[in-house]
């Protein structure tokens, strides 16, 4: 076999290994994390709000925060920022 079809070979097994599974991983995560949601959950949305949810439909959510009511796309909640939040009150406990 030829040694630049080798190279090519190897570089695109590089990059999906190290760009588009853990990408996939991601959003699969994301996807669980969006549907797993429930009413009175804690969470933080990505733009750094942070409130309890009061209602759910199928793609949006409603969020009540100290100033009122906010009605979002459920894929404005932060995973991450919403996962260390859950942290920090388990510490507390």
């Amino acid at each position: 076999m030829n040694p630049i079809v080798i190279q090519v070979l190897a570089i695109i097994a590089i990059f999906y290994f190290f760009i588009i599974l853990p990408g996939q991983r991601r959003v699969k995560k994301e996807k669980a994390f969006e549907s797993g949601l429930k009413v009175g959950d804690k969470v933080i949305t990505k733009s750094g709000i942070h409130g309890k949810v009061s209602e759910l439909s199928d793609t949006t959510v409603v969020i009540e925060t100290m100033a009122g009511k906010i009605k979002m796309e459920k894929s404005a909640i932060s995973l991450e920022m919403s996962a260390k939040l859950l942290e920090k009150e388990k510490e507390k406990k």
